[in-house]
């Protein structure tokens, strides 16, 4: 379990520093919280290369347990439009991070006997697909609006031009297209420090 406590302190970290940076916004469709999330899959291909896929989903449930931690302190902040976290936030956020980080778990284990860059870049471009989806559909599409009927988001179901040029979408549809792209080029980013962290940490086991 103590070897265990550098990735667990380190998705922790992701998790509450995300759910911090995400009430900043950047720009018109992202926040701060975009830069910072999706290093987590970067943390569990880490933990799971080294470590196998046990420990790394070990990892990724107590990112589950922080983040929950996370939003239930956030429900009761008040912020000038109501709680910080409502309960559709809370209930996309956490489903979307532990169904996306299994998933990353599994599909890193399938590719892991190939090239090196192969199981971090395709299960982090995988499970972070599917992470996207899940949160801002669950959090915001009106279809979903039954999950809590007293919260309004109107502004969020508006419709206006996808990412401010595209054909009209709902607002919330050019968040989560924004929000993809930036994980997408976040997962070719962090293919470097994946490769010098653990060449450097198998070369000391070796």
């Amino acid at each position: 379990m103590r070897s265990l406590i550098p990735g667990i302190l380190a998705m922790a970290a992701i998790v509450v520093a995300s759910n911090i940076l995400v009430q900043h916004p950047l720009g018109a469709y992202l926040t701060w919280g975009a830069l910072t999330y999706p290093f987590a899959f970067l943390v569990t291909d880490l933990t799971n290369r080294l470590q196998g896929s046990a420990a790394a989903r070990r990892v990724v449930l107590a990112g589950f347990a922080t983040g929950i931690l996370c939003s239930l302190i956030g429900t009761q902040i008040v912020g000038e439009f109501g709680p910080l976290v409502t309960l559709r936030i809370a209930i996309g956020s956490g489903l979307a991070f532990l169904t996306a980080q299994l998933l990353d778990v599994s599909v890193f284990n399938r590719l892991r006997a190939g090239s090196w860059w192969k199981a971090p870049l395709v299960s982090t471009l995988v499970s972070s697909t599917l992470d996207t989806a899940i949160f801002f559909s669950v959090a915001f599409s009106a279809s979903l609006a039954f999950i809590e009927p007293g919260n309004d988001v109107s502004w969020a179901t508006a419709p206006g031009p996808l990412l401010g040029f595209g054909p009209d979408v709902p607002f919330w549809a050019s968040l989560a297209v924004a929000d993809w792209l930036v994980k997408l080029l976040l997962a070719l980013v962090a293919l470097l420090p994946f490769r010098l962290i653990v060449g450097r940490l198998l070369v000391k086991v070796a």
